[in-house]
C-alpha cells in the first residue's frame, strides 16, 4: 500500500466527539447505563473490525480486530472510554458533558483523556478502510472502562484472553505529549500506589462544647499523621520509600538540563508563590525521574461545632523504576503504625490496581518509526523524548502477559487540564493526530513480524 489517506477539516469530526464526550462514563461512579452507552458507541465505531462488547467483572471491554495484512506485523491499539469525576461544578466554565468549542479548543470531560485521542485512531482506521479498502498492518483494538480507577479487572481479563490479544506491539492512545510547543514521545511512565487513611475516635460526632478537651479529635490526629509523611523541605519521610531507586546518571541529568525549562514561568502559570519538592533535584528531574507521595484529599467534620468521630485522607504515590508497589505500601503502613496516636484508631486501606513504573528503550524500532511519523507531520521540529508523570497500569501488564512493549502515541497534551475542571483538547490535534497515526501505521507495516516484541528486542539489544 502506498500513501496515507486524506482527512476532512478538523471541525468535521467534532459532532462525533460531542456524542462521545456527552456520555458521562465516570468509572468511579460506575453508573452501568452510562458505561454501557460509551462502550456501545465505541463498538459501533469499530464496525469495520467486528467491534463488540466483552464483559469483565467490572465495566465491559470493547474489542475488535482487522487482520487482513498477511506478512505484516500486528499491533494492539489500547485506550479507555472511562473518565474522571468532574469535581466542583462551580469551577467549570462550560457544562462538563456538553462539548463546547471556543478559540480552537473543545472543552468537556474526557475530551483529551481519552476520548479525543481514541477518536483520532478510529477516524484514521476508517479513512484507510474507506479509501484503500485495507489497513497497512494488522490491528487489534482493546478499549477498557476502568483505567481511571487503576484497571482492577484488566489483568484477569487479559490473562484469560492472552492469545486473542497477542501482538508485536501495543500502541496507546492514552498518555499525553509533553508540551504544545514541540512534538514529543514518552519513553517512561510512573507507577502508582493509592491508599486511604482513616482515623476513628468516638462512636458518633460529639458536641464540641460538651465534650471538647476530653477526647482526641480524629482530625487533629490525622493532620499529625499526614504532616509526618514529609520533611519540611519536601523529602518523603517514610523509611524505605526510596529503596531500590538508582540515582540519576550524569548523562540523564545533562539530557534533562538540555530541555528548555523556566521555573519562574512554571510557578506563574500555576499561580503559586514558589516551587517546592524533593531537595537536590531540578523541577524537571522531579517531574520525570523522582517518585512522589501526595495527599489528594482530606475529609472530616464540617463548618459546625462538633468533634467528628471519623477523619480520612486519600494518598497516592507515583513510582519510578526500582520501586515495587507492594513494598512502598508496606513502608507507609509501617511508618504510620509506628506513630503513637492515643485515643484514636488508624486504618490503612490500599486501592486495587497498583502499578509499577514502565519504560521503553529510546532505541526500540517502534520509537524510531514514531519519531519519523511525527517529523513528517511537524517538519523542522525536534522530537523530544519525555517521561509521563502519570500512570498507565496496562503497560507493565501488556509486557508481562503479551510480551509486547507499549508505544505512547497520544495527541493529548499535558496542559489540557486532564483530571481537572475545564478539560479541553486543541482541535488542531485531531487532524495532526490522524496524519501521524497514518504515517506510523505505514512505517510499522514495513517491519518484520516479531521484530518488535519485548523479548526479541531485548535479546537483540543485549548483543
Amino acid at each position: 500500500m502506498a500513501g496515507i489517506p486524506s482527512f476532512k477539516d478538523d471541525e468535521h469530526y467534532l459532532p462525533e466527539l460531542a456524542e462521545f464526550v456527552g456520555i458521562p462514563s465516570i468509572s468511579r461512579d460506575s453508573h452501568r447505563p452510562y458505561m454501557l452507552a460509551a462502550a456501545e458507541w465505541l463498538a459501533g465505531q469499530l464496525a469495520f473490525a467486528n467491534g463488540r462488547l466483552v464483559e469483565t467483572d467490572g465495566n465491559p471491554v470493547v474489542t475488535g480486530e482487522w487482520l487482513g495484512a498477511p506478512g505484516a506485523p500486528t499491533v494492539l491499539v489500547y485506550g479507555h472510554y472511562d473518565v474522571q469525576p468532574t469535581g466542583s461544578p462551580e469551577e467549570w466554565h462550560t457544562p462538563p458533558f456538553e462539548l463546547t468549542v471556543t478559540d480552537g479548543r473543545a472543552y468537556g470531560r474526557g475530551a483529551t483523556d481519552d476520548k479525543g485521542p481514541i477518536l483520532v485512531v478510529l477516524k484514521t482506521a476508517q479513512a484507510y478502510i474507506e479509501q484503500f479498502g485495507r489497513l497497512p498492518l494488522n490491528v487489534k483494538f482493546l478499549f477498557e472502562g476502568e483505567e481511571e480507577i487503576g484497571s482492577p479487572n484488566l489483568p484477569a481479563f487479559l490473562r484469560q484472553h492472552a492469545e486473542q490479544f497477542s501482538a508485536d506491539l501495543v500502541i496507546s492512545a492514552d498518555g499525553a505529549q509533553w508540551r504544545p510547543t514541540e512534538p514529543s514521545l514518552s519513553v517512561a511512565s510512573k507507577g502508582l500506589v493509592s491508599l486511604d487513611i482513616e482515623v476513628s475516635g468516638a462512636t458518633r460526632d460529639l458536641h464540641s462544647g460538651r465534650y471538647g478537651g476530653t477526647v482526641q479529635n480524629p482530625v487533629h490526629a490525622l493532620a499529625e499523621l499526614l504532616a509526618g509523611l514529609h520533611t519540611p523541605d519536601g523529602l518523603v519521610a517514610v523509611p524505605g520509600f526510596y529503596d531500590g531507586i538508582e540515582d540519576l546518571t550524569p548523562q540523564q541529568r545533562a539530557d534533562i538540563a538540555a530541555v528548555a525549562w523556566d521555573d519562574d514561568a512554571y510557578a506563574a502559570e500555576l499561580g503559586v508563590p514558589a516551587l517546592h519538592g524533593e531537595p537536590g533535584y531540578s523541577t524537571l528531574e522531579r517531574l520525570w525521574m523522582r517518585p512522589t507521595l501526595e495527599i489528594n484529599g482530606i475529609t472530616g467534620g464540617g463548618p459546625y461545632t462538633v468533634i467528628p468521630h471519623l477523619a480520612g485522607a486519600h494518598v497516592t504515590c507515583r513510582l519510578v523504576p526500582g520501586q515495587r508497589p507492594e513494598d512502598v505500601l508496606d513502608a507507609i503502613r509501617a511508618h504510620l503504625a509506628a506513630v503513637v496516636t492515643p485515643g484514636v484508631r488508624v486504618a490503612v486501606t490500599a486501592e486495587k490496581g497498583g502499578a509499577a513504573a514502565y519504560t521503553i528503550d529510546p532505541g526500540h524500532p517502534a520509537i524510531a518509526s514514531a519519531r519519523a511519523a511525527l517529523t513528517m507531520v511537524y517538519p523542522g521540529e525536534e522530537v523530544i523524548f519525555a517521561r509521563i508523570g502519570g500512570t498507565l497500569p496496562a503497560t507493565v501488564l501488556f509486557e508481562e502477559v503479551l510480551d509486547a512493549k507499549t508505544l505512547f502515541f497520544s495527541f493529548s497534551i499535558a496542559d489540557e487540564m486532564l483530571h481537572a475542571p475545564n478539560e479541553f483538547m486543541r482541535i488542531r490535534r485531531l487532524g495532526e493526530g490522524m496524519r501521524a497515526w497514518s504515517e506510523l501505521w505505514r512505517l510499522l507495516g514495513e517491519q518484520a513480524p516479531g521484530a518488535m516484541s519485548a523479548s526479541t528486542w531485548a535479546a537483540g539489544a543485549a548483543k
